[in-house]
């Protein structure tokens, strides 16, 4: 599952400081400060829809709340659950329990989405690592079998949108749905799960990334599991690197190898890692513009969320290579986050919809969710928190 407090694999010397040391440090002022404005705006938005059985998703430029089937919907409970774990928070607890209640349906939603890792396990898997329930465990299992239900055995990966021209689509961002799998093979002792989960990443791999590490957002398959076309939906152009793209490859990569140990997918990770790291379009507070290719550079609208995802990403990967390399993934990872968390991006309580963070992009080609917050970006921001301190080894509820 998704951990908010990583095992330490040889680096917690590094980055360990004393308990003086931090209370003194600004940096854990800055993320104590962070989370005092997460558990505010969270109870606000979570507030706003007391009486539906909504989920906040961003401001378009109004409050958009959507319904279960959204493929967002799993990250607003989540980050209440991860919040919640920071701060003791009881009303945030509450908040949790309602909001992951109302996707209870969704583990049987296998003829609408591919995004049920999303959905599940960003929401009942964050319950089940805060209260270890049988019923969480049980939600999983099930949505793992309806996510496995998308994958065609002759083209090996599962497919993403039943939508469009497309022969058969499969997005990038569908990297970030296989830890559901690995997690359920894992619990119930099928394979068929991780089976499923690694095919992907394998077909994914060859078929999404171009030689500079960067990926395609749309892969199309003909029948016989040939590529039919590779492009964008969300990007700039078919030949572009989509932000958030590139950010979902280098999580999902990373998860991949700590989940089955293959270092190919390591090497895989460390190549996305360095594409994003040393990107002559990457701005000055490493915040990165929607498409790294996007023609109104330096204007162009950034993506908080691309950022909250890598930052994430990258403090897992620190965990997983030689201590020199790991330092230099940590320090980006820590940057994101530190710039995250100033004024430029982190709203004031009381603002911004109930949202933690500003500044993210959804689908800038369809005019939709440009420069506003978005639930996503909030989830994975509080990730990175919680990933951060456990490197440094601090309690959330103790800075």
């Amino acid at each position: 599952m998704r951990r908010n407090f990583l095992p330490i694999l040889g680096l917690l010397s590094l980055f360990v400081l004393g308990s003086c040391s931090a209370e003194r440090d600004p940096k854990i002022a800055s993320l104590k400060h962070a989370i005092g404005v997460a558990d505010s705006q969270l109870l606000d938005a979570a507030a706003e829809l007391d009486t539906t059985n909504c989920f906040p998703r961003s401001l378009m430029p109004k409050f958009r709340a959507v319904d279960a089937k959204d493929w967002t919907s799993g990250f607003f409970p989540g980050s209440l659950w991860q919040c919640y774990r920071f701060t003791g928070d009881e009303k945030l607890l509450a908040e949790a329990k309602k909001y992951t209640d109302r996707l209870e349906g969704i583990q049987y939603y296998c003829k609408g989405t591919h995004d049920l890792g999303f959905m599940v396990f960003c929401s009942f898997g964050q319950q089940m690592q805060t209260l270890h329930d049988r019923h969480s465990e049980e939600v999983i299992v099930e949505a793992a079998k309806s996510l496995i239900s998308r994958c065609d055995p002759r083209i090996g990966v599962i497919r993403s949108w039943d939508f469009g021209e497309w022969n058969y689509p499969v997005i990038i961002d569908n990297m970030m749905n296989l830890e559901m799998l690995f997690w359920a093979s894992k619990h119930t002792g099928d394979p068929v799960y991780r089976d499923v989960a690694v095919r992907h990443a394998d077909i994914t791999m060859k078929n999404h990334y171009r030689d500079d590490a960067s990926s395609f957002h749309v892969v199309s398959y003909n029948d016989d599991g040939t590529v039919e076309s590779q492009g964008t939906f969300q990007g700039y152009s078919d030949s572009s690197a989509w932000a958030r793209g590139q950010a979902w490859g280098l999580y999902g990569y990373t998860m991949c190898y700590r989940e089955t140990g293959d270092a190919k997918y390591l090497k895989h990770a460390e190549r996305i890692a360095d594409f994003i790291m040393h990107h002559p379009n990457t701005p000055a507070d490493r915040i990165p513009y929607w498409d790294y290719n996007a023609p109104d550079i330096p204007d162009a609208p950034r993506d908080a969320s691309a950022a909250a995802v890598v930052s994430s990403a990258l403090f897992e990967l620190s965990t997983m290579v030689p201590e020199a390399e790991g330092k230099k993934y940590f320090d980006y990872a820590e940057t994101l986050l530190m710039n995250l968390s100033s004024d430029a991006y982190l709203a004031k309580k009381g603002t911004n919809g109930g949202f933690i963070l500003m500044h993210s992009v959804g689908h800038l080609p369809a005019d939709s969710e440009i420069d506003t917050p978005l639930n996503y970006a909030d989830y994975y921001y509080l990730e990175a928190i919680g990933r951060y301190l456990s490197l440094r080894g601090l309690d959330p509820r103790r800075i």
